[in-house]
């Protein structure tokens, strides 16, 4: 069945679904409110608003370079469905600590003494929740999905997650203002999300159960080996890592491209944001549709070249923009759509995502469904290893080219030209797909 919608209706699936889409929902909630009113309402720089916004984004990248390893043999030895409630649980506690935070922020209470590192902490968290529930979240799919299932289920996932990103990010823009509010919010949808992921069916773990390595490096070095060795796996992840290495560059540019190259207020940062979202979003179940429920990298490369092409757009755009604006005040939604390129950008930012969602969703599907069952996790857990390093290198490269002084339209346009490596690493990996199915055919049973 190449239509995703039925899976909606079917319990061994909306509650997963749901409990995603109140993590990523409420993930950015917080990340966004805090990553806006600190740069919009504490800094008052380019620099320290890049800055700020690259160590928040390797602080919540980084526990997933050191714990995904051991989040994966947790989800491939435990019940997955145990782990997940275990994991929104702490997520309570944690929106807890980043309320204070905001609380103490907004009523200038300690900001850089304590409601900062309160913020930042508490961002560190949410990474270290996410880097837990990552592998779950696509592994279980293939224990609780038929087999043409799991490509549609990876795209809903997906899918669901950027409408989340985009909810929340709508939600943040209108916060930032009222960051009172926001403190509350995020406690109240951390004790909805734990309440809606009780109905997770079980999901027992599959296999012989082994002996869990707590060392963050020796069992990282040890799964990253193992996993490798899968020709098809090894391509799958380092297109993945390379392409979340563009997307944190841009993530990282947005909330300052906003306000110092367009010059517009948050609510447009925000807007950039649900632009973005919208089009992955599209993009992850236009993908189920070409490819009619077949896990393959056919459309990988042509898909990762137009996103390079749109990014080129956007950097023409932002360029026009800068040289023929000169006014000192931050324009609101209203007025900055009252510009015609406004549009041209929303556009391209748009499509960016899609041809991104397009790329990046039968990947994650390869990382499920070309290994044995009992090592789903611990792939995607590879995945998750090598992305988070790929992604803090992106943000290091970002502050490196906002300390060096490049301006940020420009450091857009190499974001561009890296697309052209994911364009190689798309064709590499169908060369690889292709082979595989070769040999399997030469080495059937007649």
């Amino acid at each position: 069945m190449f239509t995703s919608t039925h899976l909606l209706k079917r319990r061994r699936f909306l509650p997963l679904f749901a409990t995603q889409l109140f993590n990523a929902f409420n993930d950015n909630v917080y990340k966004t409110t805090m990553v806006l009113f600190v740069v919009y309402t504490i800094y008052n720089s380019a620099e320290s608003e890049t800055m700020f916004s690259s160590v928040a984004s390797g602080l919540f990248i980084l526990p997933f370079f050191l714990l995904s390893a051991i989040a994966g043999q947790l989800s491939d030895l435990r019940d997955k469905a145990v782990l997940i409630r275990r994991i929104k649980a702490a997520e309570i506690v944690l929106m807890c600590v980043g309320a204070v935070g905001l609380f103490m922020a907004w009523n200038g209470i300690a900001v850089d003494a304590v409601a900062i590192p309160l913020l930042l902490a508490t961002l560190f968290g949410t990474g270290v929740q996410s880097a837990f529930f990552g592998p779950i979240k696509y592994a279980i799919l293939p224990q609780h999905l038929k087999k043409d299932e799991v490509l549609a289920g990876t795209g809903l996932v997906e899918a669901g997650t950027y409408i989340a990103i985009m909810g929340g990010t709508i939600l943040a823009g209108l916060l930032s203002e009222n960051v009172e509010i926001a403190a509350f919010a995020i406690v109240t949808f951390a004790v909805m999300g734990y309440l809606v992921s009780r109905q997770v069916p079980p999901a027992p773990p599959q296999g012989e159960k082994e002996k869990i390595d707590y060392n963050p490096f020796t069992s990282s070095w040890a799964l990253l080996r193992d996993t490798m060795q899968n020709r098809e796996i090894l391509y799958a992840i380092i297109a993945i890592s390379f392409f979340w290495t563009i997307g944190s560059v841009l993530f990282i540019q947005f909330p300052p491209l906003a306000k110092n190259v367009l010059l517009a207020d948050p609510k447009v940062a925000s807007l950039f944001l649900v632009s973005f979202s919208v089009g992955v979003a599209v993009g992850s179940v236009t993908i189920n549709l070409l490819l009619k429920g077949r896990v393959s990298a056919r459309y990988a490369p042509i898909s990762v070249l137009m996103m390079g092409i749109m990014v080129a757009l956007f950097y023409m755009v932002c360029r026009a923009w800068n040289a023929g604006l000169r006014s000192d005040e931050l324009m609101d939604v209203t007025m900055f759509l009252s510009y015609p390129l406004a549009w041209v950008v929303l556009g391209s930012l748009l499509l960016i995502a899609i041809f991104g969602g397009m790329f990046v969703v039968p990947l994650y599907a390869f990382l499920t469904t070309r290994v044995a069952a009992n090592m789903a996790s611990r792939t995607v857990a590879a995945n998750n290893i090598v992305n988070s390093g790929s992604m803090v290198i992106g943000s290091l490269l970002a502050f490196a080219l906002s300390t060096i002084g490049i301006p940020l339209a420009e450091q857009v346009l190499l974001s561009s030209a890296m697309c052209l490596v994911s364009v190689w690493l798309g064709m590499k990996l169908y060369r690889a797909e292709q082979d595989a199915a070769i040999h399997a055919a030469e080495t059937a049973p007649a």
